[in-house]
């Protein structure tokens, strides 16, 4: 992985700030947009953008953590209290010291230890700390360390000036951000071959394919190598499935709705699908894999998820009890410096007309959310891991929290980040392991679980360019249910219709930066419905941190929010007609109507929810993207063995 980041220095003179300038062709992106070089010089780029968001996004938010501490500390409670309490809840504290001016530091009260390895380095600027602080600056230091090892040093003087709080913050989150984001921008081979027994086939030609670099993911889908996935025309009998058991040599069996995973050491997914074939099979077809599609408070942060559903705010019970200035600006203590994204879609002002329902619940079907988040307390409804079969749906990668933050962190609470729904609860449902990656039975369960237990719209940030039969029967059995599907269109700047995106029955979202322009990650086509922002969003990310992402991951949930806010306006719309809406309102940001970088443009808060106040649920024509989607939908994999 590292010998990618090597080339970041390469690509500093393209001239990428934090929020990049309009092109110079009226957003339309230029043929240089698609080539491989580009394409990855951007997207390293963007990735040393992110992880020095993130450092910033930290050191902004640990500047805030010791003005509260001293705050604290002077109002008279114990110092050994307050640092304890601190570093108990936010892991990224390693040490705290509260030294009085011209007391030496190893006889100040102390929570934690200087890391051995790096504790002559520390105390170096630790001793650089306290003069600072002593002289009524503030003071951090350079990062060091490497790898998940970073650290910083910080100091900031008393209000009275008598004392100082100086500490070591671990940054292990750079570390995250940037593996997170390596395999979300898809800048290296994942997965690698051999990892979960998984091989890689070029999608049309279904014939085995080595991903040794990062363009080699355009078109490229990654399946189990001992597994298929079969759906019988006829349930078979027990004895039919005893028969067929033993004739595989099947050391598992799965069974979804009338779909079935086998697994067997013995036979290649080649041959399980050959064997199939004398068997009265609607389809059969590998077992594919998905992959992300991303390039301190009063509260008790302790509690579980599951009492999350018992915390009501002053306003929740009603949603909209109370008014908000026509020039309101949350007071998250992130908001205005790293929240580009929601003012330049009307978040602000759409909130004016609706700020959500907590009746309408928001599916998020990812790697799961930090359940004890603070800023994600009593907005998350107990879920479910579809990855070991128990109710903690916690995520061990940051994606699914970073989504769910971008939905629906808590607004307004002089903490974080805020999300653009205040009242939606979010259902987390993990069907994504450690890796990021999860197979096409996780995924199908996890929208099946998420519809039969109350969701309302449904975010789904990964994907995969196979078309499965079997997680399209998921997807239709979502949408016959009314359930507005949203997903992230992919980070492999192509064309190729990617899974589950390109579904007709989904909507599907592409990314733009904070200029309106195509994100260079992003995937494109005939079948995109609107843009979204999605470089460098800032969100919840786990151990009580924030980071900035890029992708489409990001993007996709601003449409699911935005999907929410419509239903809680209008509970009577039909899914269909939340997807008008959306096209009718958005932004036209591209060629004139509808474009494949675009689709409609980008969403608009405002008109969306003003145009769901005056809908109802008829009146509206299907539009022509169903039926041009049709021709994509098939279940080509019936009669076709892997290598033809």
């Amino acid at each position: 992985m590292w010998r990618y980041l090597s080339s970041i220095s390469l690509v500093v003179g393209l001239g990428i700030i934090l929020f990049p300038h309009h092109s110079t062709n009226e957003n339309k992106p230029g043929p240089e947009v698609y080539s491989a070089k580009y394409e990855t010089d951007q997207k390293l780029s963007l990735l040393q953008q992110d992880v020095a968001l993130t450092d910033d996004l930290c050191r902004t938010q640990c500047s805030i953590d010791y003005v509260k501490m001293i705050s604290q500390i002077e109002s008279g409670e114990s110092a050994a209290k307050v640092l304890g309490d601190m570093k108990t809840h936010h892991e990224k504290m390693d040490i705290l010291i509260w030294s009085k001016n011209s007391q030496p530091i190893d006889q100040g009260v102390k929570a934690g230890e200087i890391p051995a390895a790096y504790k002559d380095q520390a105390s170096t600027y630790l001793q650089e700390a306290k003069a600072a602080a002593e002289a009524g600056k503030h003071y951090q230091s350079p990062k060091f360390g490497a790898a998940q090892h970073v650290y910083f040093v910080q100091g900031t003087p008393s209000t009275d000036r008598n004392s100082s709080l100086i500490g070591v913050i671990h940054q292990d989150i750079l570390h995250q951000v940037t593996d997170h984001q390596m395999k979300n921008l898809r800048l290296e081979p994942y997965p690698s071959e051999h990892r979960w027994k998984v091989e890689s086939v070029d999608t049309d030609t279904l014939k085995d394919k080595v991903v040794d670099h990062p363009e080699d993911n355009q078109g490229t889908s990654h399946y189990h190598q001992n597994e298929v996935v079969v759906k019988f025309k006829q349930d078979p009998t027990e004895a039919q499935l005893a028969q067929i058991k033993s004739e595989i040599k099947a050391t598992t069996m799965q069974k979804l709705g009338y779909t079935y995973v086998f697994r067997t050491e013995s036979m290649e997914a080649k041959a399980l699908m050959a064997y199939f074939k004398k068997w009265d099979v609607a389809y059969v077809e590998p077992h594919f894999l998905y992959l992300t599609n991303d390039y301190y408070d009063d509260q008790d942060t302790d509690s579980d998820t599951s009492d999350s559903s018992d915390y009501m705010d002053s306003t929740s019970s009603s949603n909209q009890a109370t008014s908000i200035a026509p020039n309101f600006k949350p007071n998250d203590n992130l908001y205005g410096r790293y929240q580009w994204n929601l003012p330049l879609i009307e978040t602000e002002k759409g909130w004016q007309l609706n700020r959500g329902n907590k009746d309408v619940i928001v599916g998020v079907v990812d790697t799961g959310v930090d359940l004890k988040h603070p800023d994600l307390q009593g907005q998350l409804l107990p879920g479910y891991n579809v990855i070991s079969g128990d109710d903690k749906p916690q995520d061990d990668v940051g994606h699914g929290t970073h989504v769910a933050g971008v939905i629906a962190a808590l607004v307004n609470n002089n903490l974080g980040v805020a999300g653009m729904t205040w009242y939606n609860k979010v259902l987390p449902v993990k069907v994504l392991d450690q890796t990021g990656a999860g197979s096409t039975y996780s995924v199908a369960q996890g929208i099946i679980w998420a519809t039969d237990h109350g969701a309302k719209v449904i975010n789904l940030s990964l994907g995969n360019y196979a078309d499965s039969g079997f997680l399209h029967d998921a997807i239709k059995y979502a949408y016959d249910k009314d359930v507005a599907l949203i997903a992230a269109s992919g980070n492999d700047n192509t064309d190729r219709p990617g899974y589950p995106a390109a579904y007709p029955e989904v909507f599907a979202v592409a990314a733009s930066d904070s200029k309106n322009n195509k994100a260079p990650f992003s995937n494109y086509g005939d079948y995109i419905d609107v843009t979204a922002p999605g470089v460098s969003i800032a969100s919840t990310y786990p151990n009580n941190q924030y980071a900035a992402l890029s992708g489409t991951s990001m993007a996709s949930p601003h449409v699911t929010a935005l999907a929410a806010l419509i239903r809680s306006t209008n509970p009577t719309l039909k899914n269909k007609d939340v997807y008008q809406i959306m096209r009718d309102t958005a932004q036209d940001i591209g060629e004139k109507g509808h474009d494949k970088y675009f689709g409609y443009g980008l969403i608009d808060v405002v008109k969306a929810v003003q145009k769901a106040e005056e809908k109802t649920s008829v009146g509206f024509n299907w539009p022509h993207r169903w039926f041009r989607q049709m021709s994509l939908v098939s279940n080509k994999y019936a009669s076709v063995a892997l290598g033809k």
